[in-house]
């Protein structure tokens, strides 16, 4: 049963890590909704995996949260955003996809090589997981340093914040009440981060980034 329980934790961390690339590698903001929902499933059914093989029921609603608030609320929500705020569906990025995700690759080498020697005292699942847990974090946050648009950016942030999540998992879990105060945080930015971009829209008629730059230096 462990050698099973090893395999399923680090195959279900390894597609989020996969999926990951997925969001990095789309142009489109609904095909980036879309793997964000992805993204989030995968994430439940990591963390239900974890509280099965570790026994910790708070682990469960953890996964439920994930389920219910990333797989299907905020994603149908940010796709009515896009419909009410008529943004662009093409997303424009920094930098071409290739060296994005040749950047992404190196991150990810960079995940294994530091997490793998910083926690070589764990116990193997829990160090590597931390691993592809750093690596999804690191690539959430190429998603935001590489794309232009405002709502792309909002993803990348929580794609961070899925894996901050598998790594609470996988390393014994976090308490209930941090679980939770994480959840509504992330809920209630979210809901401020939509009520900006609307106010954003209305202002300037985008949210694109560097369209808001040039506003920005025209107001000097």
């Amino acid at each position: 049963m462990h050698g099973i329980a090893f395999d399923v934790a680090h195959l279900l961390a390894g597609c989020l890590v996969l999926v990951s690339f997925l969001m990095l590698y789309q142009d489109r903001l609904y095909s980036l909704l879309n793997t964000y929902a992805l993204h989030a499933t995968v994430l439940f059914l990591s963390v239900a995996w974890q509280a099965y093989i570790q026994n910790a029921p708070d682990l469960y609603v953890t996964a439920g949260i994930a389920l219910v608030f990333k797989a299907i609320i905020i994603p149908v929500a940010l796709h009515r955003m896009i419909v009410k705020l008529g943004i662009h569906r093409e997303i424009e990025t920094v930098v071409g996809t290739g060296p994005t995700m040749l950047a992404g690759m190196g991150l990810v080498g960079l995940s294994l090589v530091v997490m793998l020697h910083a926690a070589a005292g764990a116990n193997l699942m829990a160090r590597e997981d931390l691993a592809f847990a750093l690596a999804v974090i690191l690539l959430g946050l190429l998603i935001m340093v590489t794309r232009r648009n405002a709502v792309s950016q909002v993803v990348g942030f929580m794609s961070l914040e899925n894996g901050l999540i598998l790594a609470a998992a996988g390393a014994k879990g976090m308490p209930l009440v941090v679980e939770m105060s994480v959840a509504f945080s992330i809920l209630i930015a979210f809901i401020v981060i939509g009520i900006f971009l609307f106010r954003i829209r209305e202002r300037f008629d985008t949210v694109d980034l560097q369209a808001l730059d040039r506003f920005r230096g025209e107001r000097q």
